[in-house]
């Protein structure tokens, strides 16, 4: 089995308008440089993609970990896609990818922002592609009017888990004081549903006031940034700070570290990366959510394998499998010791077969 890692460049100089014209048209190989070995091409064996957005980013890297473990297990050749936050990019990869393979493979994407997905499946149904979404998409794009090459599409409800995370800031604050909050991208789904869940707790809790919230594009740069801005702004009126993924999380932890508030002044975050939920240990936040990234990124191309090879007929199945919620967990002082040892210290294991294992009921639109 042979992985290999697409970033920024493609590995060689291309000039943009040459290989956004290349990737666009199907069966253009000398848009893309070779990624795959022969042994891809054969009917029976699909190669397997994961797209995602960074692999400098920890939830993402643990994803791509995942991939890996479902590759090996089959046997497939593994290809990974970075975005590097880029829709165009990431669109353009998944085209020349389906180009170099014929369209015979499997793609799990996680779509840079919500209609990235669109262009996304619309591709790999004309190429002949199996395709997972997770997270992004439009509300009226469904798997079920794409039989049967778009199989799944798979997210976690942010709203509750934006909302226990508040919950847990407030309980560290002892229910009364002033927070500041850090979104993720402003189109996007999990931003959206998490900060929903932020202003559901707020309203909740009247002893609270949100100081300010600041967009930081889910990343720890910018977050830290923000938050060094805020301590000189707000100072000590600044009892806890919420955060939409566990990135920018602890960028504030650094910035409260740098400040000598460390563990004075909580901190939540969303995702469940090993280093923060080490620092809930450490005390230095009240709580994270953990969506097992490994497990997306494994178990999305095993519904998608499944479905390839021939397992199961997508079109067959319930709507509530082809559009799910997975299981978060919601990690605090109280069992971030136990999740340590049983996902973290351990390395986790998988039954690649149990692909609605974690299916938690149909996504709901409102």
């Amino acid at each position: 089995m042979i992985k290999k890692i697409i970033t920024r460049g493609l590995n060689r100089p291309i000039a943009r308008r040459s290989f956004l014209r290349g990737a666009a048209a199907f069966g253009v190989a000398g848009a893309f440089p070779a990624i795959i070995t022969r042994r891809a091409y054969a009917a029976d064996a699909p190669t397997v993609v994961n797209s995602i957005r960074s692999l400098s980013n920890p939830y993402h890297a643990t994803w791509n970990k995942g991939g890996a473990a479902f590759a090996k297990a089959v046997g497939a050749e593994y290809v990974t896609l970075v975005t590097e936050g880029n829709s165009e990019k990431g669109i353009a990869d998944i085209k020349a990818i389906l180009a170099k393979t014929g369209g015979n493979c499997v793609i799990n994407v996680d779509p840079n922002d919500s209609p990235d997905a669109r262009p996304i499946v619309e591709a790999c149904k004309a190429a002949g592609a199996y395709v997972v979404t997770q997270w992004n998409k439009p509300n009226d794009l469904h798997p079920w009017d794409h039989d049967p090459n778009y199989v799944a599409h798979i997210s976690f409800s942010g709203v509750p888990y934006g909302k226990a995370m508040a919950e847990a800031l407030i309980k560290a604050m002892g229910g009364k004081g002033g927070i500041v909050a850090l979104g993720g991208i402003e189109s996007n789904v999990p931003a959206i549903e998490r900060k929903a869940g932020l202003m559901q707790a707020l309203k909740d809790n009247p002893g609270v006031e949100l100081l300010d919230m600041q967009v930081a594009n889910w990343s720890a740069t910018e977050a830290l940034e923000k938050t060094n801005a805020w301590l000189t702004q707000f100072g000590d009126k600044i009892g806890g700070i919420w955060a939409a993924n566990d990135d920018m999380a602890l960028a504030a932890v650094e910035a409260l570290r740098a400040d000598g508030r460390a563990s004075k002044v909580p901190v939540t975050g969303i995702d469940g990366i090993q280093l923060a939920v080490e620092a809930v240990l450490k005390g230095e936040m009240a709580g994270t959510v953990a969506w097992d990234p490994f497990w997306q990124g494994g178990m999305g191309l095993a519904i998608g394998y499944n479905a390839k090879t021939g397992k199961f007929d997508p079109a067959k199945e319930p709507k509530e499998h082809r559009e799910f919620y997975g299981t978060g967990v919601t990690i605090t002082s109280e069992n971030a010791q136990a999740f340590y040892d049983s996902n973290i210290k351990a390395e986790p294991t998988l039954d690649w077969n149990d692909i609605w294992g974690r299916a938690s009921g149909q996504i709901q639109y409102s």
